[in-house]
């Protein structure tokens, strides 16, 4: 079945918006991680399903501090450790806990990267395993780069370079993807990290991307985790993506490099366009070339029906504090 432009933002941006029936039924199945500050202002960080909750209340208080629980309001605290170093020790622990026990299938994906997460003033609270975040339905951060070139003739004057993902990945095997995609680390910068990326995943030289490579500022969405995702389904997973674009010369061509991208396909807008349509992009994905379509000019008020909605959801407003807000 063909896929509009906002059947690819709702397929992504999936959990429901304040104010709706559908947001009111979901938000009665989770419960918001919270955390103090010293003056007890309480800020919301994440959602947890109950299932999780059950199996963290399971955790030796030992291995992940106090937890306290509030049936009534469906908050968590936990995490609360004096300093960040103890609070991620007690993260680390308790994710090395289930993942010993096999507690939860998203874990079998362990990276070995820890990605941050924020507290009120965008201070970092405690860093955590990637594939454990969205356990805990923090935000989580990325870069996205498309790259194109200059192409007389075809439409819009482009063609933009579009990868496979390898079928032996965990996440949304053999699915299209943008040019570059990765995470970003603690303490990693955006530029640095799309640097990386582009180095590792498409063999493209740290010269000419820095060269050329243009910051376009962010994607936010929140997904609700399906079966393609690798593990267990309906986690909440909000995620800031920052975008890039990098016009690059002919005679540079990406090539595969660390065994994430099976090969790179150039292809005019109207190819992309079709295959996102047969909904052949990975979902977030989609997103980043909706963003690059209405900055380009390729999709406009005039020919997209959901312009002004597409626009405002590929740029959610996310319930919690981090670098989003920057």
């Amino acid at each position: 079945m063909t896929k509009s432009n906002l059947d690819l933002v709702n397929e992504c941006d999936s959990f429901p918006y304040p104010s709706s029936l559908e947001y009111n039924t979901l938000i009665s199945t989770l419960y918001t991680l919270l955390w103090t500050s010293p003056d007890s202002t309480e800020t919301p960080i994440g959602y947890l399903p109950s299932p999780i909750l059950t199996h963290l209340a399971r955790v030796p208080t030992a291995l992940k501090g106090e937890l306290s629980v509030s049936r009534a309001r469906r908050t968590i605290s936990c995490f609360e450790q004096p300093t960040e170093k103890e609070r991620s020790a007690a993260v680390a622990a308790v994710c090395a806990h289930w993942r010993a026990h096999k507690t939860f299938a998203v874990l079998s994906g362990w990276r070995n990267e820890l990605y941050p997460v924020y507290g009120p003033a965008n201070a970092l609270l405690f860093s955590i395993e990637r594939s454990a975040s969205p356990l805990f339905g923090v935000i989580t951060y990325g870069v996205h780069l498309t790259a194109y070139t200059v192409a007389p003739g075809c439409s819009f004057g482009m063609k933009i370079w579009v990868p496979r993902r390898a079928r032996t990945k965990q996440t949304y095997p053999g699915l299209l993807d943008n040019t570059v995609a990765g995470g970003m680390a603690t303490g990693e910068e955006p530029l640095a990290c799309v640097v990386r990326e582009a180095a590792e995943e498409a063999s493209l030289p740290e010269e000419v991307v820095r060269a050329g490579v243009q910051a376009k500022g962010t994607v936010t969405y929140c997904l609700l985790r399906d079966e393609r995702a690798g593990g267990e389904t309906g986690l909440v997973q909000p995620e800031c993506e920052f975008v890039f674009d990098l016009e690059l010369p002919g005679d540079v061509v990406p090539r595969p490099s660390d065994g994430e991208v099976e090969e790179f396909y150039l292809w005019t807008v109207e190819e992309v366009q079709s295959a996102m349509a047969a909904g052949e992009f990975k979902p977030n994905c989609s997103l980043v070339v909706l963003d690059f379509f209405i900055r380009h000019s390729i999709l406009t008020k005039e020919n997209e029906p959901d312009y002004e909605d597409i626009k405002k959801r590929i740029h959610r407003e996310l319930e919690f504090p981090g670098l989003h807000r920057v």
